[in-house]
């Protein structure tokens, strides 16, 4: 009997860890998004257009829009 409650604890807290690491990670990519206004510049500068602030706001916002409705799916 002892075995089979270890077991069910065990698959509890794996299914429990795995669900909470996984908000864990949507909320640190949401708060900290793996591309910045200053890789946009300099992406912008590479392929031969100067990036005005005006444009990298507005990118950077569209990319959090595209992202927090990819979220809701």
């Amino acid at each position: 009997m002892t075995i089979l409650w270890a077991i069910i604890a065990l698959l509890v807290g794996l299914v429990a860890g795995f669900f909470g690491a996984r908000k864990y990670m949507e909320n640190y990519l949401r708060n900290n998004p793996p591309i910045s206004e200053e890789m946009l510049r300099t992406m912008m500068l590479q392929m031969g257009q100067k990036p005005s602030s005006r444009k990298l706001h507005q990118m950077m916002q569209t990319m959090k829009a595209q992202a927090r409705k990819a979220n809701r799916k």
